[in-house]
């Protein structure tokens, strides 16, 4: 009889502090249930990847690994995004199986079972993927739709509803390290790998406590970025400036329109001149912008610098989660 695999569960964490006690609570008690129940090792741990936090994030992973808890910090040396904390995780975390799961404990627990079973009937990729998004405003699930319609039909794979509530297997997770690019967006890596995958619904809930890390800005930004792998912000900032100019001439021309109709003798070919002078001169710097962001990533890629740095890794050397399922079992 196989023994049941070594499971990680990698949680990358920014600015944390009031809802990580609940986070390592919880996250524990699944471990001690699943390990209970023969599903996975007594030697499996939860990854916490302190993204540069500026709270007593790092103090209460720090704590938790003192005391005892069957948790691993990764502390890198400054804050890198989440996608970056997320691969450093991954690549840090040792076990058989590996999920990766928020901080804020929206994604459904109970899901991790759920793909566990699919592990072990052969799916090497399991994609947690909302059931609804009844509880998401009018905006952001138009947008969102609007955004999976935009990744398909740029032939982007891309699995809709799907954040980064996942399970990997150890060799899913290995083939990932291979890619090696700095611009990172994992939601449309993975699938890339082509190994066998799954899905499963589930329910997203309420926010434990804290903020959301992902406002509107950062969506939007996320969004560039999945469609050009990164973005370089003068270059944005170009793009921006086109698309001003190019309102600014719409706007221009409606002006000029009813001026025309209120005066009836305006300033003869102005309109006919300036108008497209400045509507072209919007779209070339639209067009300018984009080609600038595809620059702007293979310069990034070019100089091939490290994507992050691990300033230090706290875990127990001695194993104190057995003994503790002992103890619970009996």
């Amino acid at each position: 009889m196989l023994s049941p695999p070594n499971l990680s569960i990698v949680v990358p964490c920014y600015n944390e502090a009031e809802v990580l006690p609940e986070t390592i609570r919880q996250l524990e008690r699944l471990l001690e249930q699943l390990a209970g129940q023969q599903r996975i090792s007594s030697e499996s741990r939860i990854f916490l990847v302190d993204d540069g936090s500026g709270d007593a994030t790092w103090s209460l992973i720090a704590g938790a690994v003192e005391a005892g808890r069957p948790v691993v910090g990764v502390k890198l040396s400054r804050n890198r995004g989440h996608q970056i904390a997320l691969i450093a995780g991954l690549e840090a975390a040792d076990g058989d199986v590996v999920v990766s799961i928020d901080a804020d404990l929206q994604d459904d627990l109970a899901a991790v079972g759920l793909m566990l079973a699919k592990f072990v009937d052969g799916a090497d990729i399991v994609y947690g993927v909302r059931r609804k998004r009844e509880a998401d405003s009018l905006f952001k699930r138009s947008s969102a739709r609007a955004f999976y319609r935009l990744m398909r039909m740029l032939g982007t794979e891309t699995v809709p509803d799907h954040a980064d509530f996942r399970l990997m297997s150890r060799r899913a997770v290995d083939a990932l390290s291979e890619f090696r690019e700095v611009n990172l967006y994992l939601r449309g890596m993975i699938p890339m790998l082509g190994f066998p995958s799954e899905t499963v619904l589930y329910d997203r809930r309420e926010r434990l406590a804290g903020v959301t890390k992902y406002p509107l800005r950062r969506m939007l930004a996320l969004a560039i970025d999945a469609i050009t792998s990164f973005s370089v912000l003068p270059l944005r900032l170009i793009s921006g400036l086109g698309l001003l100019v190019s309102l600014t001439t719409t706007v221009l021309g409606i002006w000029t329109l009813l001026n025309a109709l209120i005066h009836p003798a305006p300033v003869p070919g102005w309109a006919s001149t300036v108008l497209p002078i400045y509507f072209l001169g919007g779209i070339q710097l639209v067009g300018i912008g984009i080609i600038g962001e595809y620059v702007g990533k293979l310069y990034l890629e070019a100089k091939n610098r490290p994507r992050y740095f691990i300033e230090r890794i706290d875990r127990q050397k001695r194993n104190t989660f057995e003994p503790r399922m002992k103890s619970q079992q009996r």
